[in-house]
């Protein structure tokens, strides 16, 4: 079931915001709305990610009506595109991040610690 067109009906009136305030927020007409609340057409993807940010809100709540969203605090998360999804950011990084992050780099060290205490232990 589609639940945009009520999502951005029920959104907008909350937020006080008219059809015509919102179609000159987007570049297109009152009638482009109307036609969206009433489920007659969609907008494109451009719009969808617009409208997410004139409302402040996921595109979850938006198109699917999600009521429970996690917010990320975007002072020690920050979204890495290479992975599609958060990450921490370096300056908050304790012991435990830093051994589930750089597991190799730890084992190395031991392995190298290891190797040299056999290496002078038999000379």
């Amino acid at each position: 079931m589609n639940k945009f067109p009520t999502q951005l009906k029920k959104i907008r009136k909350e937020q006080n915001t008219t059809q015509d305030d919102l179609a000159s927020q987007l570049f297109v007409t009152r009638q482009a709305i109307s036609k969206w609340e009433s489920g007659d057409s969609t907008p494109d993807l451009n719009n969808l990610i617009k409208l997410t940010d004139i409302f402040n809100v996921s595109l979850d709540t938006l198109v699917f009506g999600a009521e429970h969203e996690t917010k990320v605090d975007t002072s020690e998360f920050v979204f890495d595109p290479k992975h599609n999804r958060y990450v921490r950011r370096w300056g908050k990084m304790n012991f435990w991040d830093f051994l589930s992050g750089y597991w190799w780099a730890v084992l190395a060290i031991v392995f190298v610690i290891g190797f040299f205490s056999i290496f002078w232990a038999g000379r």
